[in-house]
């Protein structure tokens, strides 16, 4: 039997798009004699829709793309993903579903037992958890359907998600009870470049335990904050993986059944530091181009300092929008060195990037008159540091308002952990780009870009980073080095260790304690902050909830 995964990218609430592209995929499923395609996880709403799944009128569009789907499904079977109604008032309105169209018609409906309640997660909010199973047969073969977490669960009784009161065991453990040919796995598994690892051993293993080959499709393209990887998989009952499709890109793949009993060479050597980095760069292009395609933007702008976030940041959004799409400001003052502004402007070159140079000095002198009164006889302190950044940011604005470019944030999590920022200021935006990539990731990032050839001058990269708001300023002044302070912020953050167990790692105990007070007492600007783009198991924002007022 021939099978098509297809892994596309979806828009939420875009019911016609959803829809037209699946028909699309059908047509050519047909054209290439395949008996079954597949598609991924809620494909025909989008994923996550969030609070639509409370509006009546989101569901009866769900409801209608589902028969319209189904009309057209003559001589193929299709596995799509959709909320469906639950029949019993007791439990919540709405199952996480996975519906078998065929005939015309719809064949069954599978639901998903565990409900993902953990970081971006929030799915037993909205959905009932699954107590029914049952299989499938298409064309003689019996097949499990079913969604994301129910095959790589990894814990039978997990506090990580919401499950049926009735069962105890993993659903895969109920489902082989019907000793099926065949498991098909509809995903909408985020990317993070810290978990992928883990993801795919925890899912490689399942398989193998359970002894049954799997057709694994997931979700690809990025709704706001979150960014899916694609990446799907055809694995034999050895948990090996025998076909994978693209990461980041649309793909479209078709096999055959016959082709589940072949064997292959190990395939789970771990990735290096040059793959992560690449997988980290990739996702942020795919996040920001899809940030402004699904909102219907097209022209970015930011402020380009000739410090090493914002050239990393310019060039990544070259690579997603075109440079005909940027435009940014070069805005130096009294305390800006010329090799950052002939920085910025050698990168601005580099990549045709359009830029226009606003010296703020006199406009910062006019609001220091205008307080001088006020502020006598007080020393200079971080107020009128502050001050600079918020002029910078009136600007910005100005140009995105006037020209309809929206404002690319360009502060990294290094510095949105521990405040290192200005609201108002350098803290605007529309998205953050950086926002979970640590500096010293920023760093290697900006040597990505420069493999082949220098894109963002050397003196960017090697020149010690300051925000240039003071004389001889540089960030070592107020945070540790970042190399220690990166590492402090992983564990804390990312591993949620205590302060004691990181200070027994070898940590300086003062540095520690320092840094995490200073992530603790910042909530309120990160509160605060633009969305951010999420290549991390544990993002700042939407899967980091953490209370505004509590006693540290």
């Amino acid at each position: 039997m021939k099978i098509a995964l297809a892994q596309l990218n979806f828009i939420v609430n875009h019911f016609e798009y959803n829809r037209s592209k699946m028909l699309n995929a059908i047509e050519q499923a047909k054209r290439s004699g395949v008996e079954l395609i597949v598609f991924s996880e809620l494909s025909v709403c989008g994923y996550p829709p969030y609070d639509l799944l409370e509006r009546e009128e989101f569901i009866v569009k769900c409801q209608d793309s589902i028969h319209e789907i189904a009309r057209n499904c003559l001589g193929i079977t299709a596995i799509v993903g959709s909320p469906s109604l639950n029949s019993n008032p007791k439990g919540k309105m709405l199952f996480n579903s996975a519906f078998v169209l065929k005939d015309g018609t719809i064949s069954s409906v599978h639901n998903k037992t565990l409900l993902p309640t953990y970081d971006v997660f929030d799915e037993y909010r909205y959905f009932e958890p699954n107590n029914e199973f049952n299989t499938i047969t298409v064309n003689g073969k019996r097949i499990a359907v079913t969604i994301c977490e129910d095959l790589w669960d990894d814990q039978p009784v997990s506090t990580s998600f919401a499950r049926s009161r009735l069962y105890r065991v993993s659903p895969m453990e109920m489902l082989s009870k019907f000793n099926p040919d065949l498991i098909i796995n509809l995903a909408a598994s985020p990317f993070s470049y810290n978990n992928e690892e883990r993801r795919n051993k925890v899912f490689t293993e399942n398989v193998h335990r359970f002894g049954l080959p799997v057709i694994y499709v997931n979700q690809v393209g990025a709704n706001a904050e979150l960014i899916f990887d694609g990446g799907s998989m055809v694995l034999n009952r050895e948990g090996q993986i025998l076909e994978q499709l693209k990461s980041f890109e649309e793909d479209f793949r078709v096999i055959d059944t016959e082709s589940l009993d072949t064997s292959v060479l190990s395939n789970s050597a771990k990735q290096s530091e040059d793959i992560r980095i690449a997988k980290i760069y990739d996702a942020a292009i795919l996040g920001i181009r899809d940030y402004f395609q699904k909102m219907g933007f097209s022209k970015a702008t930011l402020g380009l300092s000739g410090g090493i976030d914002s050239a990393v940041t310019l060039a990544m959004a070259v690579d997603a929008l075109g440079s005909h799409n940027l435009r940014v400001i070069l805005m130096p003052s009294k305390y800006s060195s010329q090799h950052s502004v002939d920085d910025a402007v050698a990168l601005a070159e580099r990549l045709n990037v359009k830029y226009d140079l606003i010296n703020i000095q006199g406009i910062f002198d006019g609001f220091s008159k205008g307080l001088s009164n006020l502020f006598m006889g007080m020393k200079e302190d971080i107020t009128e540091e502050n001050l600079q950044a918020r002029i910078r940011g009136n600007l910005l604005m100005a140009l995105s308002n006037k020209f309809g470019h929206l404002l690319l944030n360009t502060s990294n999590k290094s510095e949105a952990a521990v405040g290192y920022g200005t609201l108002y200021g350098d803290m605007n935006g529309a998205l953050s780009v950086l926002g979970d990539i640590y500096k010293t990731d920023v760093y290697k990032l900006a040597h990505y870009i420069n493999r082949e050839h220098e894109i963002i001058p050397t003196n960017t990269i090697v020149k010690p980073p300051s925000a240039e708001l003071r004389p001889d300023q540089k960030d070592s002044d107020s945070l540790p080095e970042y190399e220690i302070l990166d590492n402090i912020l992983f564990r804390y953050i990312e591993e949620q260790k205590t302060s004691d167990i990181i200070i027994s790692e070898g940590f300086d105990g003062a540095t520690v304690l320092k840094t995490i007070r200073l992530v603790n007492t910042n909530e309120y600007k990160r509160f605060q902050a633009p969305p951010i783009l999420r290549v991390s198991s544990k993002a700042f924002g939407f899967g980091r909830r953490m209370p505004l007022v509590a006693h540290w």
